[in-house]
C-alpha cells in the first residue's frame, strides 16, 4: 500500500482532525498553565543573598523533572485533540479528569521529586521534606506511582475512545496501527506504576535502608526502555504498511 506523501499529516502519520481550538482545549491548556504556575510561586521566599541564590537553585532540578512531567501529558492531550478531534461528552470528561488529576499532584509530584534528587545526592540537593526512614521513601513511591499511573490511565482511556470511534473518524490502516500503538504505550504508564505499587507493598517492613528500597522506582527506568522498543517496533510496523503493494 504505497502513499503518497500527504500535507495534512502530522509527522506520525494522522490526518489533522482538530484544526479548531474548542473550549475544552482551551480550557486544558489554561489548566495546565496553572499547574507550572502553582509549581513556580511555591518558591517560600525571594532570594535576598547570594547563599539564598544558590539554596533556590538547587530546587531547579525538581521543578525541570515536574515541568517535563507536566509537558508529556499535555503534549499527549494536544497530539490526540489533533489527531481526533473528538469533543464528545466521554472526551471531555476524561479531558477534565486529566485536568483535575494535574491540579491535585503537582504539588506531590515535585515533593516526590525534590526528595528523591535530595536522596541521590545524598542531601545536597535539598527538599521540603526529609526522608528520615524507609516508610518514609516507600510513601513517597506509592505517591508518584499512583499520580503517573492515574494520569497515564486517562491518556489510555482517550485512545480507547478514539479507538472504539474509529469507523465513525474513518481512520484509515495507517491511523488505526497507529491508534493501536499509543493506546499499548500509554497503557504501560498504568501497568508499571501498578508493578511499583505491588513492589512496594510487598517489601517487609524491616528492610531499614536497604537498597531493595529503591526498586518501586527503579523499575520507571525500565519503562522508559519498553517504550523504545515499542516505538521502535511501531517505526518497522509503519515502513511495512506503507510499502506494501
Amino acid at each position: 500500500m504505497h502513499e503518497e506523501p500527504d500535507h495534512g499529516r502530522d509527522e506520525d502519520g494522522f490526518r489533522n482532525r482538530g484544526a479548531e481550538v474548542t473550549r475544552m482545549e482551551a480550557f486544558f491548556d489554561a489548566a495546565f498553565a496553572f499547574a507550572v504556575t502553582l509549581m513556580v510561586i511555591s518558591i517560600d521566599a525571594i532570594p535576598n543573598s547570594a547563599q539564598a541564590l544558590v539554596e533556590a537553585l538547587k530546587a531547579v532540578p525538581a521543578f525541570a523533572a515536574s515541568f517535563l512531567l507536566i509537558v508529556l501529558f499535555w503534549r499527549g492531550h494536544a497530539d490526540w485533540s489533533r489527531r481526533y478531534g473528538l469533543n464528545d461528552r466521554a472526551s471531555q470528561r476524561l479531558g477534565l479528569l486529566m485536568v483535575f488529576l494535574v491540579l491535585v499532584f503537582i504539588y506531590p509530584l515535585r515533593m516526590v521529586y525534590a526528595s528523591f534528587f535530595a536522596w541521590i545526592t545524598d542531601g545536597w540537593l535539598t527538599a521540603s521534606i526529609s526522608l528520615d526512614t524507609a516508610y518514609d521513601l516507600r510513601v513517597i513511591f506509592a505517591v508518584f506511582a499512583f499520580a503517573f499511573g492515574s494520569m497515564g490511565l486517562a491518556m489510555y482511556a482517550l485512545y480507547r475512545r478514539a479507538w472504539a470511534l474509529r469507523d465513525q473518524l474513518g481512520l484509515d490502516p495507517l491511523e488505526c496501527l497507529l491508534t493501536r500503538h499509543y493506546r499499548r504505550r500509554w497503557l504501560m504508564i498504568p501497568l508499571f506504576s501498578l508493578a511499583s505499587l505491588s513492589i512496594n507493598a510487598a517489601l517487609p517492613a524491616d528492610l531499614g535502608n536497604n537498597f531493595i528500597l529503591s526498586l518501586p522506582g527503579l523499575i520507571f527506568f525500565v519503562l522508559e526502555g519498553v517504550q523504545l522498543v515499542l516505538a521502535r517496533r511501531m517505526h518497522r510496523a509503519t515502513r511495512r504498511l506503507l510499502d506494501a503493494p
